[in-house]
């Protein structure tokens, strides 16, 4: 080993607490330190921001991170900074920041400070700022996110596209562009946007075998699905996927008021409240965020045990990243999808107002979503397939987590049908795409197969013993197996492969499993995807789970910041009783025990010293409460203090039958501030004394109430008030 080995174990130990690194990290961030230009392929969770921030850390100079989300540049400064004591040791610089803010952040840059600068893309074209950063020294240009330059990856931004001259004219420094999207063709334009065609490429696989894959069919009561799912993973974080703001904000109320900690978070809101949604998420004060896709890219929280998609994807890029939000820190992560052709049609209909290559592109990407839903064969070989990356369904790590290979379909031989396929893929002339290729088989015609005169040919027809159906099934899995390939570049032409022309020439046993029928109700049982692990201590786990809350709100970072859940666990199996001890923890380095670790050794310390009793929580689910529009319309005009009588207008309502519907809200856990109401209905006084009354008395009966008080106050304004009470004392 040599000196620059031992150097960087050290650093990553001394920064990070890591005693080794994962996968590519180390051979990336080698090129990086040799000045080389480096292009790194790395999924979600993968530890891509790690590659350039210890290489960062340890060279002179600052490193400039583009990056697309303020709220990502903010997790990731405030991660950086609990490293060290100094807080210029990382900084942002974007529209959100003062004039005063602006020149303490130049001043530790040009004192040498400030390790890592993470700018957005329109703050690195502002003129003022490239003459600042030409005359300070730049260790190097990191572009996050840098899918985000092509027009095929799921998030283009044009404003990426002039990056490549802004680095040239901060001279020659090495350029790293990292990216969680792995097709062939967005590769390659992010080098020829960047100007890097030289460049070190590093690919990771693309394989999170901690993930579980599980698609169920969407029916009318989606969400009680929805809810009961979440209180079997009852205290874990969660994100909720919608398509539109609007369903955000109906799940979001629905969940509430099924007494599930929940906030919705879209575009729409505005960004104090968008702020505020995502650090309740991040510092545990909620447990889920129903979101559209504008939330997840700015999200580096470890500990997402489940991501479900209420609405299927418009493509397997975007399925892939956001279900990559889960099980970060390599713990357990369900991936759940909600699927129903309704949704596909619809996503079909926004697309044909865009003008065509767009509506082309669309479409293409939406049909692979529809093949990973309603295929039958793992879910995890299709996914990576379709990443470019062979993967193993009996002995793969993972192999077992998707519900196909759980349940499996039973498997046909398909020989013959898959030599007839092929043969018809080749006799065509690669000019079609699936659903073509299909129609020849089955001999429907359509205005294509007509234009070239498919409808004549002897084949035309020849697989009319099978259904549409089977053969797109078959198609998909042959795709798989290598035999054929399909051009996204040309939006979806099928082509026949070398392999596939040996198959037609020495055929082997292919055995095909049928696609789901995706009208019924799936099985509803839901397998857990966590695996067996030494068993930790789960009392003491509670415990550190809450100093470490309680620091975090000390101080005003996330949790995780202080320690991530591995170290937690990592504690409460090793009961670290000294700071010298707690260095050997997993991730816990020299700054971060010196910084947080005081309290966390005393709480270890008092705990073995007390040796208390374990004892297992039980969980206890509880039935789904309705949820009804009119609900959802009450929580949000009691929030906005709307007159109650005016509520009940709206919605024809008697008095009666509202306060009747507000009762059922607050007994089922949802807080309802009616103080504005009660207020201009009753006097302190009287409030104080029917509070005190519900406050002594064994019974919440209104009967009761009515008899103590002999008439003082009439029945609405008792029930008005017992509901201000448990509203208050209960929820």
């Amino acid at each position: 080993m040599n000196s620059n080995e031992i150097d960087i174990h050290r650093e990553l130990k001394k920064y990070f607490g890591f005693s080794q690194f994962k996968g590519l990290q180390e051979a990336v961030i080698k090129s990086l330190l040799n000045k080389q230009n480096t292009f790194v392929i790395m999924p979600t969770g993968g530890g891509k921001s790690l590659c350039y921030q210890l290489p960062a850390l340890m060279q002179e100079g600052t490193a400039i991170v583009v990056s697309p989300l303020i709220a990502l540049m903010k997790n990731q400064v405030d991660a950086i900074r609990s490293l060290s004591s100094e807080n210029g040791i990382a900084h942002v610089l974007n529209s959100s920041l003062t004039k005063t803010e602006i020149t303490q952040v130049k001043k530790d840059i040009t004192s040498g400070l400030t390790k890592l600068l993470y700018v957005a893309p329109e703050s690195l074209t502002k003129e003022e700022n490239v003459n600042f950063l030409k005359g300070v020294t730049i260790s190097f240009v990191a572009i996050d996110e840098a899918h985000c330059i092509s027009e095929w990856g799921h998030d283009f931004r044009p404003e990426y596209r002039n990056l490549k001259n802004i680095i040239k004219q901060l001279g020659d420094v090495p350029i790293i562009g990292l990216t969680a999207t792995a097709t062939p063709k967005v590769q390659e334009d992010i080098l020829k946007n960047l100007d890097m065609s030289g460049a070190t490429t590093f690919k990771a696989s693309f394989n999170r075998p901690n993930l579980y894959y599980e698609v169920r069919t969407k029916t009318k009561n989606i969400e009680s699905d929805i809810i009961r799912f979440i209180r079997q993973h009852k205290g874990k974080s969660g994100i909720i996927y919608c398509l539109s703001r609007k369903k955000v904000e109906a799940v979001a109320e629905v969940l509430q008021v099924n007494g599930i900690s929940a906030v919705p978070y879209h575009a729409g809101l505005d960004a104090k409240t968008r702020a505020k949604h995502q650090d309740m998420f991040l510092m545990e004060d909620v447990d889920v965020v129903v979101a559209t896709i504008a939330f997840g890219m700015g999200i580096d929280k470890p500990d997402v045990r489940f991501v479900i998609h209420h609405d299927i994807p418009k493509s397997l890029e975007s399925y892939y990243q956001e279900t990559g939000r889960a099980g970060r820190d390599g713990g357990e992560g369900h991936c759940l999808a909600y699927y129903s052709y309704k949704d596909v049609e619809k996503l079909e209909k926004f697309m044909s107002g865009k003008p065509v290559a767009e509506q082309e592109i669309g479409f293409a990407l939406l049909q692979e979503v529809v093949a990973y839903a309603e295929t039958s064969m793992s879910r995890r070989k299709f996914l990576l397939h379709y990443f470019g990356e062979e993967f193993d369904d009996v002995t793969g790590d993972g192999a077992d987590m998707d519900d196909n290979i759980r349940n499996p379909k039973t498997k046909v031989e398909a020989l013959e049908q898959v030599v007839k396929l092929l043969e018809v893929v080749r006799d065509t002339k690669h000019l079609y795409k699936s659903k073509e290729i299909v129609f020849t088989l089955i001999g429907r015609v359509n205005a294509v197969i007509k234009a070239h005169r498919t409808d004549v040919q002897p084949f035309f027809g020849s697989g009319i013993s099978f259904d549409e159906k089977y053969w797109m099934a078959l198609l998909r899995q042959v795709l798989v197996a290598g035999y054929l390939t399909k051009d996204i570049e040309t939006y979806g032409i099928v082509k026949i492969t070398d392999k596939g022309l040996d198959f037609i020439k020495k055929p082997s046993s292919f055995l095909m499993s049928e696609d789901h029928e995706y009208n019924g109700i799936v099985d509803e049982a839901i397998v857990s995807a966590s695996k067996v692990t030494v068993a930790i201590d789960a009392v003491l786990m509670n415990m550190l789970k809450d100093l470490r809350k309680k620091v975090a709100k000390k101080i005003g970072v996330p949790p995780f910041v202080v320690f991530q859940d591995p170290s937690l666990e990592d504690m409460a199996l090793k009961y670290p009783i000294s700071l010298h001890e707690l260095i050997n923890i997993h991730g816990v380095g020299e700054g971060k025990a010196k910084k947080y670790g005081a309290d966390f050794v005393e709480l270890i310390n008092r705990y073995v010293n007390e040796n208390d009793i374990i004892r297992s929580e039980d969980l206890v689910v509880k039935s789904t409460g309705t949820n009804s529009a009119n609900k959802l319309y009450i929580i949000q005009n009691i929030d906005r203090k709307l007159s109650l009588d005016d509520i009940a207008k709206a919605k024809g309502l008697t008095m009666d039958l509202l306060i009747k519907e507000m009762e059922q809200i607050v007994y089922s856990g949802t807080k309802l501030n009616i103080k504005y109401w009660v207020d201009d209905m009753l006097d302190e006084e009287q409030q104080e004394e029917i509070y005190d009354y519900f406050m002594e008395s064994e019974s919440d009966k209104i009967e009761g109430a009515l008899k103590e008080f002999e008439g003082d106050y009439d029945m609405d304004e008792l029930r008005l008030m017992r509901i201000k009470f448990i509203s208050e004392v209960a929820n």
